[in-house]
């Protein structure tokens, strides 16, 4: 457990993994997440953005893969019940304000 006070966030979680998991072995993993805390109910997805896109040595799958598997974390996570956000396709910045806007009692 972190001593820093604020928010912290993670690129990727259970429910990506478990996601990912179901779509290489067809079997419902998602069900193995009814178990688990979750970090927060509010979820921020990043949509694939086509004219920024590359693929590289972290990022190996092309655009439309990139694109079936937001589609497809977009569905799980609001099937398991998580509120979810799109970021808009804006400057860095403006993306952190509306992150924060939104985690704003």
């Amino acid at each position: 457990m972190s001593s820093e006070a604020g928010w912290v966030f993670f690129d990727r979680g259970l429910v990506d993994a478990a996601v990912a998991l179901e779509h290489a072995t067809g079997g419902p993993a998602r069900n193995l997440l009814a178990s688990h805390d979750r970090y927060h109910e509010r979820v921020f997805m990043t949509p694939p953005w086509p004219e920024i896109y590359v693929t590289e040595k972290e990022r190996q799958h092309d655009l439309a893969e990139a694109i079936a598997e937001y589609d497809r974390l977009v569905i799980a996570y609001r099937e398991l019940g998580y509120e979810t956000f799109i970021l808009p396709k804006v400057a860095v910045e403006d993306r952190a304000d509306f992150v924060l806007r939104h985690l704003s009692p």
